[in-house]
């Protein structure tokens, strides 16, 4: 991402940094320990006061870490979510205007079998009329780039696709 892209962003986000992320992770840390620390004295509650009453007092600890690990998580994932918003607004605008559509490349990149199949599909059609006109071999080459797939691997897709089109 360029550095104005990466200023709005920023820019869109400053309205809700009230926390730094080193605090929700301060939260994260402390409810985990708490919890830790519940889950020991409820197991071994000790001698210092009724056994009874420091095992009410450590599920109680318990409940607390929980919450507030529970709450550091979800500052967290609020802040993530924000800013992921905020990006794939400024890809949208950004893709209207020619540039790359960053949110593509992701999907891409954690999707592959579903964009394989995409191209398959593709070399399938051009193979339907048992020719790959030269319109066509350009569209392919650009899916298959778009899509980072190796020509090899692209041969291969076409390859299963013509036998799939001749067999129809």
């Amino acid at each position: 991402m360029d550095d104005q892209s990466e200023l709005l962003v920023e820019q869109r986000l400053s309205v809700f940094s009230d926390e730094p992320d080193l605090n929700d992770w301060f939260e994260v840390m402390c409810g985990a320990a708490m919890a830790v620390l519940g889950l020991f004295h409820l197991v071994t509650p000790g001698e210092l006061v009724d056994p009874d009453l420091m095992r009410w007092f450590a599920a109680a600890v318990i409940a607390a870490g929980a919450v507030w690990a529970g709450h550091g998580l979800k500052d967290m994932a609020v802040k993530e979510m924000r800013r992921s918003a905020a990006m794939m607004e400024l890809t949208a605008s950004a893709a209207s205007q020619g540039s790359v559509d960053h949110g593509l490349i992701r999907d891409v990149l954690l999707n592959p079998d579903a964009y394989k199949e995409f191209l398959t599909k593709a070399y399938e059609e051009a193979w339907g009329d048992g020719i790959i006109t030269e319109d066509e071999l350009i569209d392919l080459k650009r899916f298959q780039s778009a899509l980072g797939i190796s020509d090899e691997d692209a041969e291969d897709i076409s390859e299963k696709a013509k036998k799939t089109s001749s067999e129809d």
